[in-house]
């Protein structure tokens, strides 16, 4: 039986960002770049070059640069096979192309293709549906970065707590104890204060004024057989950034915690 895809799945979209075509180039084809909105990044950064993307403690997916056109067109492919732990020509590499188009008025539109897989497995249709979800709220993270941090380089903080109860209602208690209000709004949380910048669908996007300028999202999201995970990422800026995440990491995990305990309470 062939394992060869023959309709592999596509998501596509297409952002607006503020910048040059070498900025947003920086930020969306470097590992600096791409560790400062999106995940932690490792890569070569040339045609041929690998890729790491971590997505947690000894967890991640590799990769490799199929295309390298400086400042326009970026392709790479990751193993997802053995991310999922399936045999090497089980599902086809899970690509990705980003093309960036320099606008008038100082702003790049990128357009974003994934695709991959094509096996027709059950699964693959609610992958796919949660990917954008998951996804495309990042572009929201590049778009604040090129705003207000463009060529910056981030440290991450990011901490999570997983509970045995659905995340619309880990949602709603999370929702409550920061007090989010609508976009433009400020909030304030474990002493951290800035703008409500998105109020999504359990997800929200906050710019931090201070004591350290960045950018947070809090978030919540089923992790399946009746859990779901609150989270916390957060990427800051300046000098002192990673004294300030070693400092404070142990609150915002206590704090995740106890969203998930108040909310058992309840």
């Amino acid at each position: 039986m062939s394992t060869t895809p023959n309709v592999p799945y596509r998501l596509e979209f297409a952002v607006e960002v503020p910048g040059t075509a070498e900025e947003v180039w920086q930020a969306i084809a470097t590992a600096k770049g791409m560790s400062a909105w999106f995940l932690p990044t490792d890569m070569e950064e040339h045609e041929g070059g690998s890729l790491h993307f971590s997505m947690g403690p000894e967890m991640g997916s590799d990769g490799r640069v199929t295309d390298w056109e400086p400042p326009r067109r970026l392709v790479y492919e990751e193993d997802w096979a053995a991310l999922m732990g399936k045999e090497p020509d089980a599902l086809s590499p899970l690509r990705s192309e980003f093309l960036v188009e320099a606008q008038s008025g100082g702003t790049c539109v990128v357009r974003v293709t994934s695709s991959g897989f094509g096996t027709g497995a059950d699964w693959e249709s609610e992958f796919w549906d949660e990917m954008g979800a998951n996804w495309m709220p990042f572009f929201d993270n590049l778009r604040l970065y090129l705003g207000y941090f463009p060529g910056q380089e981030a440290t991450q903080l990011e901490v999570t707590a997983s509970h045995p109860r659905d995340a619309e209602a880990l949602w709603k208690t999370l929702h409550e104890s920061v007090g989010l209000g609508e976009e433009g709004s400020t909030v304030e949380v474990l002493g951290t204060t800035g703008t409500v910048e998105r109020a999504g669908e359990r997800q929200a996007l906050i710019r931090i004024t201070s004591p350290v300028p960045g950018i947070l999202s809090l978030f919540t999201f089923d992790e399946g057989e009746g859990t779901s995970m609150a989270g916390a990422r957060a990427y800051l800026f300046s000098e002192d950034a990673a004294d300030h995440v070693r400092r404070e990491e142990p609150a915002w995990r206590a704090w995740l915690e106890g969203l998930a305990a108040r909310h058992d309470e309840g």
